[in-house]
């Protein structure tokens, strides 16, 4: 017997995801320290945990004990930070958790989700498991969102009619804001519009976790996992409409999030300081950074609101840059598929972290 025979035939042709390795395994392959590899791939915050999440962790007592089905304790410190009812959010393994649920809660087989690339893989990736038809709406060239496409997918009675729109604000990968103008359209239309805001912190801009209460068919989703420095606990939450609540809770995974990733978010929550102390300085370096990257000949830097930079890559071969700064322990993402050809992708780091980039951008240009 072929086992594989059994398989979804969907599951069969799908791509699978590209997810970005750790240290521990890119240090193997580079052959290099891991405090000698700089990671500039994966948007990860490189001051980590405060100090106040770092003891809660150091003093966790209950670990061999379930955690929490509901998340309370966390729950309500959300609702304190973001001045939203409780009842209106929900904890997660990351945001990532929050989308893959969504799409199981609103999506039966041949359902239209729309995205709009270039943006986060995960929008496509869920809606191909669970077996969804994905209607892509490509950004312009700016990266702005075609707000009238997406209106004209719903008037014209394109099918299959989409049942949810996932947009992420800031972009990932470009760093672009979505305007309220363009949100307020896009809500007017029948459809679910997922808001993913893992970086709004970073903006400068107000979220719009509190817009969920005025609109029942808007989601915004949030992560620990840039801020907070969490990315290897994953730890998300979701403002959803009130609706929507009892039937997540019929269908998501009853301990989906660790008594670990809890206790080190709610201390998060607690030392408040010192994340907007990190966003503060990530912003500077994400400016510094933009500045510096513009004076490369070979490199158009886009504008950014995130903490990362989307550079195209011009007049030399982009794959190439990212394997030679890589050779030098640089990581940075490379990207070559449709609105983002030739184009490498830059975390904010620490400032020497962008010294060590500068300096090695210069010794590749005289090369």
């Amino acid at each position: 017997m072929d086992i594989t025979t059994l398989i979804r035939p969907e599951i069969i042709t799908m791509d699978s995801y590209a997810p970005i390795a750790p240290f521990d395994v890119l240090s193997s392959r580079l052959g290099r320290d891991p405090a000698a590899i700089i990671k500039l791939d994966a948007n990860e915050n490189p001051y980590g945990p405060s100090p106040r999440a770092l003891a809660a962790l150091a003093a966790l007592q209950y670990a061999h004990i379930y955690p929490d089905p509901e998340s309370t304790a966390l729950r309500a410190a959300l609702a304190r930070d973001l001045d939203l009812p409780a009842q209106n959010i929900l904890c997660s393994a990351g945001a990532d958790e929050l989308i893959d649920l969504t799409l199981r809660l609103f999506l039966r087989p041949g359902d239209g989700v729309i995205d709009c690339p270039p943006t986060f893989g995960m929008y496509s990736f869920d809606t191909a498991i669970h077996a969804g038809t994905l209607l892509s709406i490509p950004r312009r060239d700016d990266f702005s969102v075609d707000v009238p496409a997406i209106e004209s997918s719903i008037t014209n009675h394109q099918l299959p009619i989409p049942k949810i729109l996932f947009l992420a604000s800031p972009n990932n990968p470009d760093g672009s804001l979505l305007p309220d103008s363009a949100l307020r359209r896009l809500l007017a239309l029948p459809l679910v519009v997922v808001l993913d805001e893992a970086y709004i912190e970073f903006s400068g801009a107000p979220g719009r976790a509190s817009w969920v209460l005025e609109h029942d068919n808007l989601i915004v989703l949030r992560t620990f996992s840039k801020r907070g420095g969490l990315a290897g606990l994953r730890v998300g939450y979701g403002v959803f409409p009130s609706a929507l609540m009892p039937h997540l809770w019929k269908i998501k995974q009853p301990y989906n999030v660790s008594v670990a990733a809890s206790t080190a978010a709610i201390a998060s929550l607690e030392d408040a300081d010192y994340m907007a102390d990190v966003v503060r300085k990530l912003v500077a370096e994400r400016n510094r950074m933009t500045d510096l990257l513009s004076e490369f000949p070979f490199l158009r830097v886009y504008p950014s609101r995130s903490n990362f930079i989307l550079c195209r890559v011009v007049g030399r071969d982009a794959k190439q840059l990212k394997l030679d700064l890589e050779g030098r322990g640089i990581l940075v993402r490379y990207f070559n598929k449709p609105g983002l050809t030739d184009c490498i992708r830059i975390s904010a780091g620490k400032p020497e972290h962008t010294d060590a980039l500068v300096s090695a951008l210069h010794r590749l240009r005289s090369e």
